[in-house]
């Protein structure tokens, strides 16, 4: 048995780019996954989680509530439900059909694996509970690039979903939404987005407050661009990989350092972003 990576951090900070990275190094992060390389089975958990105290992933803060006293039953009978998940047929979601057959159960994996999901950021210390000698990579980036990432990814969900309804407005009665026009109106502004990477970004260090240092790897979104080779070096040896220096240069050929708080590039967002200087300094960030 081998403990878990657990990726922790705001969406949109860079954790995808990270996570499949580290996986063509070898790291196992799930068999079936969304386009943002998120293993199914954990992010549909994390979200069924959250779900159960009215959040979710840009209303994240009221998860607190299953912490108290008075969720302890409710609690309690997650973790058994999980557990139960993790060891039935319903684990080959994540560990893959030849995996499961070897393993039979998620926590029996003996080889380097992990999964990313921005959502264990809220949901950390419920993992815990089962793997409590993980690792977690916490990546970082700049809340106004981030904010941005948001506003332009729930804009254009809103221009689809409205396009839609327009083309089938005429029979909208036969077949009622089953979603809104907006998958977070929080994030369709600046001030949205920007506040949403604050919450994360507490949450987080607060998840590490007493966490060993020796079981985290704290990387910004900025230095994997700028230096892919030297930290993507220090990520897969944190992972229990063993990788050649040349496999390391091959695979971060495609990243792109243009990337790189790129709100400077755009006035508004720089006026935005100074707007902010206090804010960002919390976090050895600058306009």
């Amino acid at each position: 048995m081998s403990s878990p990576i657990i990726f922790i951090g705001m969406h949109r900070s860079g954790t995808s780019l990270l996570g499949r990275l580290l996986e063509q190094l070898g790291l196992f992060v799930g068999e079936k996954k969304d386009e943002n390389n998120e293993a199914l089975f954990f992010l549909e958990l994390n979200a069924w989680l959250m779900s159960q105290c009215g959040a979710r992933w840009d209303q994240p803060e009221p998860i607190s509530d299953l912490w108290k006293e008075a969720s302890k039953t409710v609690l309690s009978s997650s973790k058994s439900y999980v557990r139960e998940l993790m060891n039935s047929p319903r684990a080959a979601r994540y560990l893959g059909f030849r995996r499961y057959l070897r393993y039979r159960s998620i926590p029996e994996l003996s080889v380097p694996w992990g999964w990313k999901d921005p959502r264990n950021t809220y949901t950390l210390p419920f993992w815990l509970e089962f793997f409590p000698n993980a690792r977690v990579i916490f990546i970082e980036r700049h809340g106004v690039d981030v904010a941005q990432s948001l506003c332009v990814r729930a804009s254009r969900s809103v221009d689809t979903t409205t396009k839609r309804y327009e083309q089938f407005k005429p029979i909208s009665w036969v077949y009622p939404k089953r979603g809104g026009f907006s998958d977070s109106p929080r994030c369709l502004s600046l001030e949205g987005g920007f506040s949403l990477w604050e919450s994360y970004q507490y949450q987080a260090l607060d998840q590490l407050e007493n966490f060993p240092e020796n079981r985290i790897f704290r990387v910004r979104y900025e230095e994997l661009l700028s230096d892919p080779f030297y930290t993507l070096k220090g990520a897969a040896s944190f992972c229990g990989l063993s990788v050649l220096d040349e496999r390391i240069r091959m695979v971060t050929r495609t990243v792109n350092p243009d990337r790189a708080c790129s709100y400077r590039k755009n006035s508004e967002l720089l006026k935005f972003a100074e707007a902010q200087e206090d804010r960002l300094r919390l976090w050895g960030y600058t306009p």
